[in-house]
């Protein structure tokens, strides 16, 4: 039950020349699957597509840490001073250039029910149409032994910090069928999602739970059931069905990232200052981001995942020619060009992020097996083929082994 090109096109919200002229997807092969490709030359730098999502949610960790966002776009709602106030823990920070922050708490409304908060009073109604009819506990939001926040628990309590999903997802997944006029094409659209063998779900679900992660899932498909049930999706309730369900989310889940201080340091960078205000600006951004290292480590951002149609057409290359990126400070995803592409040329991004795009070829393999099942053959892992299957930080340790005896001493003498 395949969903027709005009459903994966319905998610687009800004596409280089007309969302339908400018892209397509076709059927590369049995091991890759479907492709995007350009049908008409597209420049380094233009913006390729503008989607959102069929469904989203913030990770619960992030979310239970008081990194506040919508709940329904995922657009960060404190100020960007507030914000730099809870990451560096110091409640006097105060930021220059305030009007630079794009914040509109004028306009933040919350579900009358429930609670949760929204940025605005569109995504508060979007939201209701929706999923949230059926999501919203109402004044049930804080009782531990509402189904929904059994549920939450029992993942909080399985999937720690760094999250890579949230079963909330699924749970909208769910919801968005329930409430749905048209449930079949909804169904159709998450039927579009690649699809893994039972062997690769399990690698998948492993990966996200941990070793025990058979009594696990069992225990969260009796949550998920007793919570959600609906008999148009009961496929989804089996024991298969939900393995399937979580490797659908644990392989196409695509981390979206918000900030309302980056978005203010964004607009800082784009000020035109004198030479000497400029250089007090950046040292201030840059003791500052020092600051929220030390307090905060690594965890700066409203961080959730959502499934997007279109983005999941796109391949894997470890040189892609596009990228994605979330620049207007909620889900919307934006795929932007790094080179000029041609009309049948594929359109890729990479899965890898710059750090480990720069290591070896078995490094790289590694880590796309691990977490999404493939091997990659792009022109740079072509073009290193005959590289030793050694992993990076194997090539690290045999350069160390092969030093002489005085090297590392010559390297303490040299750091005192």
């Amino acid at each position: 039950m395949a969903a027709s090109m005009c459903d994966v096109f319905s998610f687009c919200v800004g596409v280089a020349g007309q969302a339908r002229s400018a892209v397509e997807v076709r059927f590369v092969s049995s091991a890759k699957g479907k492709g995007l490709f350009a049908t008409q030359l597209i420049r380094k730098g233009e913006t390729v597509f503008v989607e959102r999502p069929l469904v989203a949610a913030q990770f619960l960790w992030n979310a239970l840490y008081r990194y506040r966002a919508c709940d329904h776009c995922l657009r960060a709602l404190e100020k960007a001073e507030e914000n730099a106030q809870r990451l560096t823990g110091k409640p006097g920070q105060v930021l220059p250039h305030p009007e630079l922050c794009t914040v509109r708490k004028d306009l933040h409304q919350n579900c009358p029910h429930c609670q949760v908060m929204y940025c605005s009073a569109e995504c508060q109604l979007a939201a209701a149409e929706q999923y949230h009819r059926v999501l919203c506990p109402g004044p049930s939001q804080d009782d531990p032994l509402h189904p929904l926040n059994k549920l939450q628990e029992a993942w909080r309590s399985i999937h720690y910090p760094p999250e890579t999903a949230s079963i909330m997802l699924m749970a909208r997944m769910v919801a968005t069928v329930k409430q749905a006029k048209d449930k079949d094409r909804w169904i159709r659209l998450f039927s579009q999602f690649c699809n893994k063998t039972a062997n690769e779900e399990e690698e998948i679900v492993h990966k996200l739970l941990g070793d025990k992660f058979k009594g696990q899932l069992e225990f969260l498909r009796k949550l998920f059931t007793e919570a959600l049930y609906e008999e148009a999706l009961s496929q989804w309730f089996t024991p298969d069905g939900f393995r399937s369900l979580f490797a659908l989310v644990g392989t196409n889940g695509q981390g979206i990232g918000t900030s309302s201080l980056s978005q203010w340091v964004h607009a800082c960078d784009a000020l035109e200052l004198k030479p000497q205000d400029r250089e007090q600006l950046d040292a201030f951004i840059d003791q500052l981001y020092k600051d929220i290292e030390a307090a905060t480590g690594e965890f700066l951002n409203c961080e959730g995942s959502g499934l997007f149609v279109l983005q999941s057409c796109c391949n894997h290359s470890c040189v892609p020619n596009a990228e994605t990126s979330f620049p207007e400070n909620n889900f919307l995803l934006h795929v932007t060009a790094l080179e000029d592409i041609k009309p049948g040329e594929e359109i890729c991004i990479s899965y890898l992020d710059c750090c480990q795009r720069e290591r070896s070829r078995h490094s790289r393999h590694k880590i796309l097996r691990e977490n999404y099942l493939f091997v990659c053959s792009c022109p740079k892992c072509l073009a290193e083929a005959d590289e030793p299957n050694v992993t990076s930080e194997e090539e690290e340790e045999e350069e160390e082994e092969g030093e002489p005896e005085d090297a590392e001493l010559g390297d303490e003498m040299t750091d005192v």
